[in-house]
């Protein structure tokens, strides 16, 4: 005897499919089963499902009503069998991680080796974004977790943080002779200042920081990607507000200079994200595990 979950099964395929012949395909049954296990189910509801056409079927108001609760209920089902798959060793799966493009380039590779090392046959699928993107991502499921710029202001998100980034400012060789004292923030919205667009979390970091002593900003470049600022100062643009941890090779090489600033930018951190109320998959878990070793 088929069971309720199963009579649910085939409604909701029926339901994706619009038609008999194309559920029963994908379920591995015959047409008349489909049609059985559809007319048993609207017996048991005392209610009429699908409206049937010659062209292969369609929702009832009520059919569609529980078409909504029934995909869920069932999605969420699948999304439970298959994270006792996952602690099969992690021999399947996939995790999804939202990233930014600068924060993916200097610091999660390390980490994204690692774990495939650890777990090959796990899938890793990586998604680019803004911050304020990827916690949006997070919330409709599109992504597992998030290494982002924080600080983050959002109640439903767990935040970790993994390290901490120094914000500074640089310049070429034109500017120099600004190295050689401390430099107010004052002195630096006299010169040419180059930053990220107004969307980036970092952007909006170091300037709420600026505001919060009297000092507002008004660049003479606003980028879209964080390589772009080392090398505008580079070429003597101006002065390039950047991270320090993520130019390494351009201040060893003396490629750009580090101003001092009499104040320093206080640090902050860069970190993963997830939603509070869904558990973490056992990947998203391991994974974790290994940006904090």
């Amino acid at each position: 005897m088929i069971s309720k979950l199963d009579l649910y099964k085939v409604f909701r395929q029926v339901g994706k499919s619009g038609s008999f012949s194309k559920a029963a395909e994908e379920l591995y049954m015959t047409q008349p089963a489909v049609s059985q296990s559809i007319m048993q189910l609207e017996n048991e509801l005392n209610i009429r499902l699908f409206n049937r056409t010659r062209k292969g079927v369609t929702f009832t108001t009520e059919g569609n009503n529980l078409f909504d609760y029934v995909n869920s209920a069932i999605t969420l089902i699948e999304a439970g069998e298959e994270k006792i798959l996952e602690f099969r060793n992690l021999s399947t799966g996939e995790l999804k991680i939202g990233v930014g493009d600068t924060i993916s380039k200097y610091y999660l590779i390390p980490f994204l080796e690692k774990f495939h090392n650890k777990y090959p046959n796990i899938k890793l699928k990586i998604i680019n974004s803004t911050t304020i993107e990827l916690c949006s991502y997070i919330k409709s499921g599109d992504i597992d977790i998030a290494i982002c710029n924080f600080p983050i202001e959002d109640d439903s998100l767990e935040l970790i943080p993994c390290a901490e980034i120094q914000d500074i400012f640089v310049c070429g060789e034109r500017y120099k002779k600004l190295i050689s004292d401390k430099v107010s923030y004052e002195e630096l919205t006299k010169l040419p200042l180059i930053f990220l667009e107004k969307s980036s979390n970092s952007r909006k970091y170091v300037e709420g920081f600026m505001i919060s002593k009297g000092v507002n900003i008004s660049p003479d470049f606003e980028l879209g990607s964080y390589d772009l600022l080392l090398e505008f100062a580079k070429i003597n643009l101006g002065i390039a507000c950047v991270i320090k941890e993520f130019s390494k090779e351009f201040l060893e090489k003396n490629y750009v200079y580090e101003i001092d600033t009499i104040e320093k930018i206080p640090k902050r951190s860069i970190g993963a994200c997830y939603l509070k109320k869904v558990p973490l998959s056992l990947g998203a878990i391991e994974f974790l595990k290994i940006m904090k070793e």
